[in-house]
Order: C-alpha cells, then sequence, then structure tokens
C-alpha cells in the first residue's frame, strides 16, 4: 500500500476520481437555475401587489388609497425565495388603526415574509383618504318592470324586511335617496316571488356604488291578479217601517269594495250596487249579515260580505208649510205655470226620527209636476215628492195640482179648467 501511495501516477489518478466525485455532488444540489450556487443571494421583483388596508369597518370608509397597487421585492436564496412565494401568503398592508377622517401619507409594510427573505415595497409610502362612516334607516323600495299576462295586473309588492340601513360615507349621506330593486313580471299568471338584490340611488337616481346596505337581499312577492278598482259600496234600502216607527240610522261594516274584472267594466264604475236591505216591518234594531253579489262579469269582490246595522225608533210628525211646487219635462216653447193652488206651494206633513225630523226644512223636500208631453192647456198632474232618506210622508195625504201650458206670445186659458183636489193643509 505504500509503495502505492509513493507512485506519483497512483496518486494522481486517486485525485482525478475525487474530483470528479466532488463535482457530481454539486451538480446533484437542489439548485433550480442552472449556473447559479445554492447559496448565492439573488432578487425576485412582484408587481401589482393590491394594498390591503387595516382599519375600524365599523366607523370609517377608505375614500380612497394611491397609488391602489404597489411592488414588492424580495431578495434571499433561491430556494428560500421560491418557498415564500408559493406559499401565496405575500401581502402589503396599510395599518391605519392610530389615525382618523382625513387625508394621511403613510408607510405599507410587507407581511407573512419569512424570516430569511428579506422584502421592500416600492413605493414605500401611499397617500390614503379616510372619511367617517354614517348610518341611515330607509324603506325599501321595489320597482316592478314587465306586464303580466292578458287581462292580468300586478298588486302592491310585498317585501320583507320592509326597512333597512345603509352605510355611507358622512360626505354623500345627504344624497342618499332611495334604496329599491327591480322585480320582472313579464307575461306572469300567478304570484311571482324572488330574493331581490337592493341597491342604493340618489335623488337622480344615480347608483351609489359606496353604499353598503344590511340586509342586501329581501324577499318580495309581487301579487297577479285581474285588474281592480276601489269603489263605494251602496247598500239599497227598499221598504220602511210601520207607521210610528222610523229609521234613525244605517251602519255598514264597510262603505268601499275593491272590485276584480275587465278592465273596459272597471273604467265605468263609479259605485258598486250591493246587496238589498228591506225595511218593510221592522220594529227594532236588526243587524244583517249579507253577501254582496258579484254582477257584470266581475271576477272577484274584496270583502265579499257586508254587515248592515239598521237602528229603529219611534217616529215624530211635522208639518213643512210653503213647499214651492216645481216642474219637470218642460218644454221650452211653451209658458207653463201652476193655477190652482194660486200660490203654488203646498204644505206637507212628514214622520221620521225625532234627530231628523227636527233638523227638517221645506227647502229639504222637493214638490215635483211632470209637465212631459203635456199639450197646451189646463192639466191636472198629481205631485210626486221628493223626501230626504229615512223620511215619509205623514198619513194620506194625495196632492194634485192644476197647470196651464200656452205656446210663448199666446193669451193664457181662462175657461174650462179642471178644479184640482187640494187636501186639507194645502194652500190654496
Amino acid at each position: 500500500m505504500d509503495r502505492w501511495l509513493s507512485n506519483t501516477n497512483v496518486v494522481k489518478i486517486i485525485s482525478l476520481i475525487i474530483g470528479i466525485m466532488l463535482w457530481a455532488v454539486v451538480r446533484s444540489d437542489g439548485s433550480s437555475v442552472s449556473g447559479t450556487n445554492a447559496l448565492e443571494i439573488i432578487e425576485q421583483q412582484i408587481g401589482n401587489v393590491s394594498i390591503t388596508p387595516k382599519y375600524d369597518t365599523d366607523k370609517y370608509f377608505i375614500q380612497s388609497i394611491e397609488p391602489a397597487q404597489v411592488s414588492l421585492s424580495l431578495s434571499g436564496r433561491e430556494a428560500a425565495l421560491k418557498k415564500a412565494m408559493n406559499s401565496g401568503n405575500l401581502s402589503v398592508e396599510l395599518d391605519l388603526t392610530k389615525v382618523g377622517k382625513g387625508e394621511f401619507v403613510l408607510p405599507v409594510t410587507p407581511v407573512d415574509i419569512p424570516s430569511n427573505v428579506t422584502a421592500k415595497v416600492v413605493p414605500s409610502n401611499v397617500k390614503v383618504v379616510i372619511d367617517e362612516k354614517m348610518i341611515k334607516s330607509m324603506q325599501v323600495t321595489i320597482n316592478v318592470t314587465g306586464i303580466p299576462g292578458v287581462g292580468l295586473k300586478a298588486g302592491q309588492p310585498v317585501v320583507k324586511p320592509k326597512q333597512v340601513t345603509v352605510s355611507v360615507p358622512s360626505r354623500i349621506y345627504d344624497q342618499v335617496d332611495s334604496v329599491r330593486a327591480d322585480v320582472n313580471v313579464e307575461k306572469a299568471t300567478s304570484a311571482v316571488t324572488k330574493k331581490a338584490t337592493l341597491q342604493a340611488y340618489d335623488k337622480d337616481g344615480k347608483l351609489i356604488e359606496t353604499a353598503v346596505i344590511t340586509p342586501n337581499i329581501v324577499d318580495v312577492e309581487v301579487p297577479i291578479t285581474s285588474p281592480f278598482t276601489l269603489v263605494p259600496l251602496q247598500i239599497k234600502l227598499i221598504g220602511e217601517p210601520p207607521r210610528g216607527l222610523a229609521v234613525s240610522a244605517v251602519r255598514q261594516s264597510t262603505d268601499k269594495v275593491t272590485v276584480y274584472g275587465p278592465q273596459n267594466v272597471l273604467d265605468r264604475m263609479e259605485f258598486y250596487e250591493g246587496p238589498q236591505v228591506n225595511l218593510n216591518d221592522l220594529k227594532e234594531d236588526t243587524e244583517f249579515s249579507l253577501t254582496i253579489p258579484v254582477r257584470n262579469n266581475l271576477k272577484q269582490l274584496d270583502p265579499d260580505k257586508v254587515t248592515v246595522n239598521v237602528s229603529i225608533v219611534p217616529s215624530v210628525t211635522k208639518t213643512l208649510e210653503a213647499i214651492p211646487l216645481s216642474f219637470v219635462g218642460q218644454n221650452d216653447g211653451f209658458n207653463t205655470k201652476v193655477v190652482l193652488p194660486e200660490s203654488g206651494q203646498l204644505n206637507l206633513t212628514v214622520e221620521g226620527a225625532p234627530a231628523i225630523i227636527e233638523k227638517l226644512k221645506p227647502q229639504d223636500v222637493q214638490a215635483i209636476l211632470d209637465v212631459s208631453n203635456l199639450p197646451p192647456g189646463k192639466h191636472e198632474v198629481s205631485v210626486t215628492w221628493n223626501l230626504p232618506t229615512f223620511v215619509k210622508k205623514g198619513g194620506q195625504q194625495d196632492f194634485k195640482a192644476t197647470v196651464e201650458i200656452s205656446a210663448k206670445g199666446d193669451k193664457p186659458v181662462t175657461e174650462g179648467a179642471a178644479s184640482p183636489n187640494v187636501p186639507a193643509g194645502a194652500t190654496p
């Protein structure tokens, strides 16, 4: 062995083998870049890194950060850089916890950087504008769009919750005018239900993108019905209580009704004729529970029932004096006048509830003579009375009057006049 080592050729061969082995070890090191020493410090640039602000979100809004993105320069050994970049945790933070509302120039800091990597942010400072947060409570408005199926109509939307809170920067607090969502009912034949996303708008209808709405999604239901209208409900009263009794009041549980049906029918409707109430033979207060009939090709009524309470009291009488006679059906080409009674007036005894009769005056009653289609001459005409509600004629009173009709310019007829029946109490 000693003899071999003393041989210089053997030593050279052994040195060559060791050198080749060391070279192979270096080549097999974990370096990923050809020709790069594993112990060498290298630098890596990362651009367009977003800034994460750290602040009290319950009190403040970030109005702006300039620039919004920065570059991050990392330096370290290649293996360490590769591990850091593959972690996905690299970020840049802007600490605003020690400042309030206003404009500031503050440093940004890289976070989650491994200890064996050095990081530098370019630029190192940014300008930030901070505004205070203000909150207002607002009603939700649903904007119904589209046209439902033929002959149908969208009803009033039902939204839950009805009210939400809106958080905005203080500078635009007064600009927030509405919170609304759109619901499309195009060709719908039944109620439309959906979850709608809310947005805030200013008075000009412009979207306020910075507004934060809580909750920002609401449940909406839009009823789809036949067209409808709300009109007065008219109860028809027929007959009258026995002599000596009178109606003092009639009360309805509802005086209006919502009517659903064809639009052309609804357009002509001024009131809805409800059920009849028969007053004949009523001797005491009476309650009627009645179904409201559906008429004229209508589809639905709401409500469909009505309760009517009729109050009955002992009646009183009163004589109204000097009630003037008036004409209906008078021809413009003729003169018409009352011959008998000469005064052209009558007295009438009326009967009704005390509270009504006490206030009744002669001008509240009309005595009417219908002269329609009567030729020139003298005629005996029955008197028709137009009386207020719940007022009737007292006792048997039949009235007639004599009228004279002549062409304009002719002399009045003076002979052959019929004698009218003028009852007691009438002014002759």
